[in-house]
């Protein structure tokens, strides 16, 4: 059951990690969804910034250690993620080209919506 919620857990994450990345997308056609995408992207873009891990990343460590499986140290990003993008271990400045990335790309659609409302305005 621990290993179950534990895996439950990653994909919650991925989940949260996908939404911050492209939940601005979401705010393109349903206008209130910036009130749930953009508390989230900042929290995500703080993570990556200050070096910080995910309360996520404690809890599932906690299930897999209940269910007798091996823990991890470092953050989700780190342990699941990079492995697929990068060869070596997740550094602080990998951490912030990430964040960045996530601002930037943010900062784009959300610069996307605010014209786009300024021009429906002015017709």
């Amino acid at each position: 059951m621990y290993k179950l919620l534990a895996d439950s857990i990653v994909l919650i994450h991925l989940a949260f990690i996908l939404f911050v990345v492209l939940g601005g997308l979401l705010v393109l056609k349903w206008k209130w969804f910036v009130w749930i995408h953009l508390p989230a992207a900042v929290w995500g873009i703080l993570i990556e910034f200050a070096g910080w891990i995910c309360p996520l990343t404690p809890w599932e460590n906690a299930l897999r250690e209940k269910a007798g499986q091996a823990t991890y140290e470092g953050d989700f990003t780190g342990n699941y993620l990079l492995p697929l993008i990068y060869p070596d271990e997740l550094t602080h400045h990998t951490q912030v080209f990430l964040g960045s990335f996530v601002l930037i790309l943010n900062l784009t659609v959300y610069s996307l919506i605010i014209f786009r409302y300024f021009r429906k305005k002015r017709a």
